[in-house]
């Protein structure tokens, strides 16, 4: 598609107003800092909005904007954490002892930021598909967002749930 100014901002417009959410829910998902979040949609929006002059329609608009919003968050992500503390393989964050006390009755929006933060800690690939998957986004779509096989995906998918669960109810099973 040729790019022409008009056309994209017009894509652009209906990608935003269609897309929004889950570009906000998605940062949210990359940067737990409100104003660093708000920063990085930002960030999102304006890679977007360039990245559009390339769309050639041969994947969807869902996937074009989460594949753009997902590696701005990496690259944005990597960057800054290149001088502070390294990822968590899955099998180190399936290892790691659960930090909460295990009585605490935990209510929604603690359970919320202990998984954003379980999430936060995975590594950007990890970190990827579970946002998607988190946004219903089906295996072949995320396939094509992060250059992975479905199969992979799904595998994935499988094993980050099983993680995430272990680490958020182990508290329970601890004490």
């Amino acid at each position: 598609m040729a790019d022409s100014a008009p056309d994209r901002d017009a894509m652009y417009q209906q990608a935003s107003a269609e897309y929004s959410g889950g570009i906000d829910r998605l940062a949210r998902g990359y940067e737990p800092d409100p104003d660093k979040r708000r920063d990085l949609v930002q960030d999102i929006h304006v890679a977007l909005w360039r990245s559009l002059a390339q769309f050639a329609g041969r994947a969807s608009m869902r996937t074009w904007v989460y594949r753009v919003a997902h590696n701005t968050a990496i690259s944005r992500i990597t960057r800054r954490r290149a001088n502070t503390p390294t990822f968590v393989t899955l099998d180190e964050l399936a290892e790691t002892a659960v930090e909460e006390d295990a009585t605490r009755a935990v209510d929604r929006r603690i359970a919320l930021e202990r998984l954003l933060a379980l999430i936060q800690s995975l590594d950007p690939l990890d970190r990827q598909v579970i946002l998607l998957y988190l946004e219903e986004i089906d295996a072949q779509s995320i396939a094509a967002i992060v250059g992975l096989s479905p199969g992979n995906v799904a595998t994935k998918v499988h094993r980050i749930k099983q993680i995430l669960a272990r680490r958020f109810h182990g508290a329970h099973h601890d004490a």
